[in-house]
């Protein structure tokens, strides 16, 4: 049986998988993953009890039980370059023998929960409402690292957006990724649902200019006036695309749901987003512990 070389399956000298520093026991199926740090903590509050805490520099984790659902939170950090080491090694630790450095047989699938904050594409979307993602949209060009098929839907969303926006050819190539159907459905009474656009960045790649002028000026009123069978554009934020392409490469489940902070076409911030992101998270512990 093939093993994986230490350079590719890198771990800790504990044999923690790298960067989560995480043991396979370590980890529950149901994973809220959250961009801030900080927010492991709220989150973990409402568990009945803690069995682990593990920290290795932006990655927090806690995993306990909630209802006699055991859940793991862990933070990624921001971006989609976190969210491929993130999945990566949660996905290690359910499906490769971390001692034998061997695939497993048997493949065993997580549901992935992000939890975060986005900014709204579209102005009927009020500030602090919630919004689920039932497509990604990925504009960082990280699935073209991977042998990765997307559906004829897919395809056809990734042709009506080039005809539709004239999108550069010079930026990496766009694509589009479904959410699970099973976890999306969760929200699905709860949330605005649509299409979110996942950026490479917070300015420039969302259309906000500073003091560099920009290469498309008009990025956002092009996603904003997308349509394609009904599918619109709703949010930017920047880890769904890749959340949701490694999660259906490797066999997991993922959704996003996030709370809007911020309207870009009616030009509204959240005064305090703190009461609804609370809402957020006691919406999506309840839904994940009905689901087991």
């Amino acid at each position: 049986m093939h093993k994986i070389e230490p350079s590719e399956l890198v771990l800790q000298p504990d044999n923690s998988i790298y960067h989560l520093k995480l043991h396979p026991e370590q980890l529950a199926k149901n994973v809220i993953v959250v961009g801030d740090p900080g927010r492991v903590k709220v989150i973990s509050n409402y568990f009945d009890r803690i069995d682990h805490k593990v920290s290795n520099r932006e990655i927090v984790t806690h995993t306990g039980i909630l209802n006699n659902t055991p859940i793991t939170v862990m933070s990624t950090g921001m971006g989609t370059d976190n969210i491929d080491i993130v999945l990566n090694e949660l996905d290690a630790l359910v499906n490769i023998d971390i001692e034998n450095r061997t695939i497993k047989a048997e493949k065993k699938s997580l549901n992935i929960i992000r939890i975060g904050t986005c900014g709204a594409m579209q102005k009927e979307i009020p500030v602090n409402s919630f919004v689920a993602s039932s497509f990604g949209l990925g504009l960082d060009g990280l699935m073209n690292f991977y042998e990765f098929e997307q559906t004829d839907e897919e395809n056809q969303l990734l042709t009506a957006f080039y005809e539709q926006t004239n999108y550069a050819r010079t930026f990496a190539q766009p694509y589009f990724v479904k959410a699970s159907n099973q976890l999306l459905d969760l929200f699905k009474n709860d949330c605005h649902i649509g299409i979110t656009a996942t950026a490479p960045g917070f300015y420039g790649p969302q259309g906000r200019m500073l003091r560099i002028p920009l290469k498309e000026k008009q990025l956002n009123e092009k996603l904003n006036q997308f349509n394609y069978n009904n599918h619109q554009i709703v949010n930017f934020e920047m880890e769904t695309s890749a959340l949701y392409g490694l999660s259906r490469a490797m066999g997991h489940n993922a959704c996003t749901v996030c709370v809007a902070v911020a309207n870009r076409f009616a030009k509204e911030f959240s005064k305090d987003y703190k009461p609804p992101l609370k809402k957020l998270i006691e919406l999506t512990l309840s839904k994940l512990t009905e689901l087991s």
